[in-house]
């Protein structure tokens, strides 16, 4: 007997040891990126112009990186607030630790080479190599064309410098240890030519990062099956829960019946200049669709990305897409 219980204790003895190496490997060698590249963007109008673009209408880096008016429908931008970071995430949101937005503009940039920058957008590191949470999508980031993530840098490189400490960010257990094993070097593509109007509204998804948002999760990772087929919820305290759209062409419970006309009108009602942000209140419907930033996006960009979305595999899911605080 007194046999049979030493090698139990050895097993779990084993078992410690190995689960110990594992852990101080995973946090001492990873993420494994490898080093910033020796990038030196050129900086032209023209780059800062795309780059604009991008960040405020695609990527809608601002969005997170600016300080959002959640009194109001959709959450707008602050005036003044462009880039200085701030926004939190944290677990009254769902979110696995305390997570808050960078400052991105050159005031806390100004340390950082245009390589270190570009491996933070597309690899998920920062200047010293420590990952970062995915509420920023650089998975879905390192998918794009070089050329476009020079673009978003040259753009933020040109914002005004505005100081501003946000917290440094936290991350309970386990995801302390598991944050590590997430980021990866990036896989850039091609950006398609506008002309190729299905390959260059994948494209366009991509960067939007529609997928992460429209995508039912499990303890963090996507359901096989239910892509872009809504569900994914949002916990907003004092308004409730907001459960993204099923965007795929399901005619019932998708967007199987919509037009083009249609599509692009839900998103360009927001860019009318009559339009303005109501107040919301506690209990009241709110979502963190920032309409007001998509709805500047191109309108030929917002046809392409429908003309894909029409291509994806038609998934009924029906989404209760709110439910009050009040009634949780």
């Amino acid at each position: 007997m007194k046999s049979f219980f030493k090698i139990i204790a050895y097993l779990l003895l084993t078992i410690l040891v190995i689960a110990g190496g594992l852990i101080l490997y995973v946090k001492t060698m990873l993420p494994d990126v490898g080093k910033a590249p020796d990038h030196k963007i050129e900086v032209t109008q023209e780059l800062i112009a795309r780059g604009s673009y991008l960040a405020n209408s695609v990527n809608v880096c601002m969005d997170c990186h600016s300080t959002r008016d959640w009194g109001k429908f959709s959450g707008p931008l602050k005036q003044g607030t462009l880039g200085v970071g701030g926004e939190v995430f944290n677990q009254d949101f769902g979110f696995p630790g305390e997570y808050h937005s960078k400052n991105i503009t050159p005031f806390a940039l100004q340390n950082w080479t245009d390589g270190e920058i570009y491996r933070a957008i597309t690899s998920g590191v920062n200047k010293d190599g420590k990952p970062l949470f995915p509420v920023m999508p650089y998975k879905k980031y390192g998918q794009m064309a070089d050329e476009d993530v020079y673009a978003v840098i040259a753009y933020i490189r040109s914002l005004e410098p505005m100081e501003s400490h946000p917290k440094k960010s936290s991350s309970d257990f386990p995801m302390n240890i598991i944050i590590n094993t997430i980021p990866s070097p990036g896989n850039p593509q091609e950006r398609p030519d506008k002309s190729d109007v299905l390959a260059y509204g994948a494209y366009l998804t991509n960067a939007a990062a529609c997928g992460d948002c429209h995508t039912p999760m499990d303890k963090g990772n996507p359901i096989p099956g239910l892509e872009f087929a809504g569900g994914f919820e949002f916990k907003m305290p004092p308004f409730g829960i907001v459960r993204s759209a099923n965007i795929t062409p399901h005619p019932t419970s998708g967007i199987g019946n919509w037009s083009e006309e249609m599509f692009v009108l839900r998103f360009k009602t927001y860019a009318d200049s009559s339009y303005v942000p109501h107040e919301v209140s506690e209990s009241q419907f709110q979502t963190v669709m920032p309409w007001m930033m998509y709805s500047t996006m191109e309108e030929e960009d917002l046809k392409a990305i429908f003309a894909y979305l029409k291509t994806l595999k038609p998934i009924e899911n029906k989404v209760r897409i709110f439910t009050s605080q009040k009634d949780l």
